[in-house]
């Protein structure tokens, strides 16, 4: 029976596999567990965990929201994601029943869906708007669609047997009963606010945000409706150059604005667990590259058109760039803020992402920013 011995030398990071007196050496040497360093890091509240909800969309612009009242104020405030999801609901009710049930009808929406409520019905903060009753410590809205769709279809179908004739009135009650009764007056920090007071204390102005995204489909430099199933407010687009887009991203971050990101999350290359999100060039290194760096893909415009068009990049999630980070060989990442909750056996790097810029470009839907973190030339050309 022969022998076998293996040896592990670190510092040449080389395998030695001796089989009695023949030796073979395999080189690993590219074999690099990531080191991460921090390039831009800019504040951001705690991260949050949306629970069993699709309400990603809530958390990430509210979080973004948070680091615009601290960039303007220096002041970081726990703002309701709740109060913006309930006065969402409504909207996206009024949509499905005008459209007669012919469009879907779900927990999903988009970050200028969070800016939409906020410029009808201002802000509040967590302390007066929880979402959560009866001691309740995470949110579950897993009732709630499926009980508002049924008093929707009801009317759409206009059945006379139904408990709600008034599907407006019915969708508040459900609403009121799992997230509670919005407040119309609070305090916060002694001083009693109404929601629209408290959104002037925070100095955001909805006006000064702008989405942009990057598609070949319509001409660049315009305006457009970006049709997706989330997208039920019709909230219009910028489209930009692809290199244009990641380069906006990187200038804002450079001058102190994080950005509300949309993005797929589907592929198995994003992993919550580990905290990184990357593309290898070569799929048989998915696994490796969830700790050692690998050699990306190169994503050209056409290879994401493709890929969007065939539903293999999909508006799922969307959440929050707060800064940018470097490996050790000089690759570039951008630190994502998730809301899946803080670090757990499920979950690595205390809650965040590193994306880095092929995933970035391949499987982004869109950005949400403020427009003086645009450089001017792209401002002068959006007529900004």
């Amino acid at each position: 029976m022969k022998k076998y011995i293996l040896a592990i030398a670190i510092l040449t990071n080389t395998f030695l596999f001796a089989q009695e007196d023949n030796v073979v050496k395999v080189n690993l040497q590219n074999e690099e567990k990531y080191e991460f360093t921090p390039i831009i890091d800019i504040e951001a509240s705690a991260v949050k965990s949306q629970g069993n909800t699709g309400t990603c969309w809530s958390f990430s612009a509210s979080s973004f929201i948070e680091s615009e009242i601290f960039r303007n104020s220096g002041e970081l405030v726990d703002i309701s994601e709740m109060y913006n999801v309930r006065y969402t609901y409504p909207a996206k009710a009024w949509n499905y029943v005008m459209r007669q049930g012919k469009i879907q009808f779900s927990e999903g929406g988009l970050a200028h869906d969070v800016l939409n409520s906020v410029e009808k019905y201002g802000l509040v903060p967590e302390s007066a708007y929880s979402g959560l009753l009866n001691g309740s410590k995470k949110h579950n809205h897993a009732k709630i669609v499926p009980e508002l769709k049924k008093v929707l279809d009801a009317y759409i179908k206009n059945d006379k047997n139904s408990l709600h004739p008034n599907w407006k009135v019915a969708v508040d009650s459900i609403l009121d009963v799992h997230l509670g009764k919005v407040p119309e007056t609070f305090f916060y920090k002694g001083v009693t606010y109404t929601p629209t007071t408290f959104l002037e204390r925070t100095k955001i102005n909805t006006s000064n945000y702008v989405t942009l995204t990057s598609f070949l489909h319509q001409p660049f430099n315009t305006e457009f409706i970006l049709n997706i199933p989330d997208n039920f407010s019709n909230g219009r687009f910028y489209n930009i150059e692809l290199n244009t887009l990641e380069t906006q991203v990187d200038n804002a971050l450079k001058k102190g604005y994080t950005v509300a990101l949309d993005c797929d999350v589907s592929e198995k290359t994003f992993s919550s667990k580990y905290g990184v999100a990357i593309l290898p060039k070569n799929p048989e290194n998915n696994t490796k590259g969830m700790t050692y760096i690998v050699e990306e893909a190169v994503i050209t415009p056409e290879f994401r058109q493709q890929e969007f068009e065939n539903f293999n990049t999909t508006d799922d999630h969307l959440m929050h760039i707060v800064g940018m980070v470097k490996d050790q060989k000089g690759n570039e990442y951008y630190k994502v803020k998730n809301s899946w909750g803080g670090n757990s056996e499920r979950i690595g790097n205390n809650g965040y992402v590193y994306m880095s810029k092929a995933f970035f470009r391949l499987k982004t839907i869109s950005v949400l920013v403020h427009k003086d973190g645009l450089q001017k030339e792209l401002i002068q050309d959006l007529g900004l």
